[in-house]
């Protein structure tokens, strides 16, 4: 374990992320922490790094529970798992000085512990003793990760809570309620789902909504147990009991979708002591929402094509490719780098379209028969078709086009944008998830017409459209990372910000060792994440899929959607 235990720095920029896997899920627990408060408990939060490029990078912290040693903590971490890779991970734990969740310097460290993801998923449940600076044991403290996979999961759900009339259980002021939500695993532990926030001073609290996946809450299982229990908060940590109910998700909903969703809220003790009792107060389910989340394969395989358009730079600065230090030189026996993108990404991309027809256009030279410049000519030379027949068409069409064109500038890249980004519009008008625009632009330097590029691409933005820029050769490309989203919202001469990131820019030089299908999957790793984006945004669903049942639609390679379906209640409490 290492000696230094500083807070994380910022993530190194352009790391690309891999495709993962799956979703995991941790909860945290502690016992017997170390007690650095001299007239209360510790009031302990944990801060989760994670291991990037030999650095600790903070990733999220718990909340803090006041005034205990043995806490539970509420916070879910939600982490991406890659199997292929050692995610090293920190858990440090800290008694929190600070007034919010955000810690300070002064934060006391009551100590740490190191694993690997793959560790805690093999084992789901892993309790490791905590360790101080230099190694040394914090006592008999110990810090329990569990781990749920969340890959399968189908949606999640909004819940509202409120209750009327609960026990006044403070003496000069009434009860500052709040409420915990468990779920009953098959071993009847009982796992915590959500605690709400503190409401003061009020016997009729209403708590803020709240999320949680259905793997979380019932582990997919709505007939799970559930048990929701009140409290009184006590800034000791001595929360008074004000009572609990138990039900199930299949009974919420039940209830809710009735304007029955209440229960009593019973406190066992005061049942066996008090003849005349019928509870401590009641509990309603104000609002329950369910959120359906499609994958970037439920659009997919709902019928949404992917319609693929390749545009490559003809410029003069590629070199004459009668000369074989020309990036366009044809090479029988090896092809060029804008051979090995374009093949490389098209193969991928012509699995999603059923036609296997691909949009192939050329910018910045002379073509025939004036040999005027024009930065969007199909390089098949049919203005009225601009399609091949599939990824070998589009190859012949490139070798034939070269000897038949003067290669002239400037490197214009807008028209090409707007061309294709006005097909999307008229897709977008059918109201439909079934077509779907990737532009794969293959360019060897910065564009000329940066200031309208960045306009085309922010209006592009609202429309089913992703961007894809290879940087071919050895040019300096750093202008270009303005162009992808990563660093900050791009945003157009006059302001306006993009509304999603939808333009991956990739320089070959840096992958120009890796196989195809490394190439492929790292130029092509934020398309089903935008793909879903934009389909989340419309509120479509995939097609077959009614916008008006309880489904909905989505959120970032297999990153889900949502759409959600809500029904309020009206419920009174008689």
């Amino acid at each position: 374990m290492s000696s230094s235990w500083e807070r994380g720095a910022a993530a190194p920029p352009g790391v690309l992320p891999a495709p993962c896997a799956s979703k995991v899920e941790l909860r945290l627990s502690c016992r017997h922490l170390l007690d650095r408060d001299p007239l209360t408990k510790s009031d302990p939060s944990v801060v989760l790094l994670l291991q990037s490029q030999g650095q600790w990078v903070q990733v999220d912290r718990t909340e803090v529970v006041r005034s205990s040693l043995h806490p539970v903590f509420s916070k879910v971490f939600t982490l991406d798992y890659y199997f292929e890779e050692a995610q090293k991970l920190r858990f440090e734990v800290y008694d929190t000085h600070g007034p919010t969740n955000l810690g300070c310097q002064d934060d006391d460290f009551l100590g740490g512990m190191e694993c690997t993801l793959g560790q805690i998923v093999a084992q789901k449940k892993m309790t490791r003793a905590l360790l101080l600076k230099f190694g040394r044991n914090a006592g008999k403290s110990t810090i329990t990760v569990i781990a749920e996979d969340i890959s399968g999961n189908n949606g999640y759900v909004e819940l509202s809570f409120r209750a009327q009339k609960l026990d006044d259980k403070d003496l000069f002021s009434k009860s500052d309620p709040f409420l915990e939500l468990y779920r009953v695993n098959d071993d009847q532990s009982e796992q915590l789902v959500y605690r709400t926030e503190v409401v003061k001073n009020n016997l009729s609290p209403a708590w803020e909504p709240f999320k949680v996946t259905l793997s979380s809450l019932c582990s997919g299982q709505e007939t799970r147990p559930l048990k929701c229990l009140v409290w009184d908060y006590d800034s000791r940590g001595k929360h008074d009991f004000i009572g609990e109910f138990s039900t199930t998700y299949e009974e919420m909903q039940k209830a809710f979708g009735e304007d029955q969703a209440q229960w009593d809220c019973v406190n066992a003790k005061y049942k066996q002591k008090k003849r005349h009792y019928k509870n401590s107060g009641v509990v309603i389910l104000a609002d329950l929402k369910f959120y359906r989340v499609y994958s970037f394969l439920d659009y997919i395989m709902g019928g949404c094509q992917i319609h693929f358009t390749v545009a490559i730079d003809f410029t003069a600065s590629n070199g004459d490719p009668r000369n074989s230090c020309s990036l366009h030189y044809i090479n029988p026996f090896q092809p060029n780098e804008y051979l090995q993108a374009l093949v490389a990404v098209g193969e991928i991309c012509q699995d999603y379209d059923s036609d296997k027809r691909f949009s192939a256009l050329g910018f910045g030279a002379r073509i025939p028969p004036k040999y005027e410049v024009s930065h969007d000519f199909a390089i098949n030379f049919n203005p009225e078709d601009d399609e091949c027949e599939g990824i070998q068409g589009v190859v012949e069409a490139y070798q034939n086009c070269l000897p038949r064109v003067q290669l002239y500038g400037p490197t214009n890249v807008a028209p090409i944008i707007s061309k294709v980004a006005r097909m999307a519009a008229a897709e977008e008008h059918t109201g439909e998830a079934s077509q779907y625009y990737i532009l794969l632009v293959l360019t060897d330097g910065v564009v000329t017409d940066m200031a309208d590029t960045r306009e085309a691409i922010v209006r592009a933005s609202h429309l089913p459209m992703s961007i894809i820029i290879v940087g071919v050769g050895n040019a300096d490309f750093t202008d270009m990372q303005t162009l992808d989203g990563d660093d900050g919202v791009l945003r157009s001469p006059r302001g306006e910000p993009a509304l999603r990131d939808i333009v991956q820019f990739v320089p070959f030089r840096e992958l120009k060792s890796a196989s195809p299908a490394a190439l492929a999957k790292c130029v092509l790793a934020e398309v089903p994440r935008q793909v879903v984006e934009y389909y989340s945004h419309k509120e479509l669903p995939p097609r077959g899929i009614s916008t008006h049942t309880h489904e909905a639609c989505p959120q970032r390679l297999g990153q889900p959607g949502v759409q959600p379906v809500s029904v309020s209640s009206t419920l009174e409490v008689p």
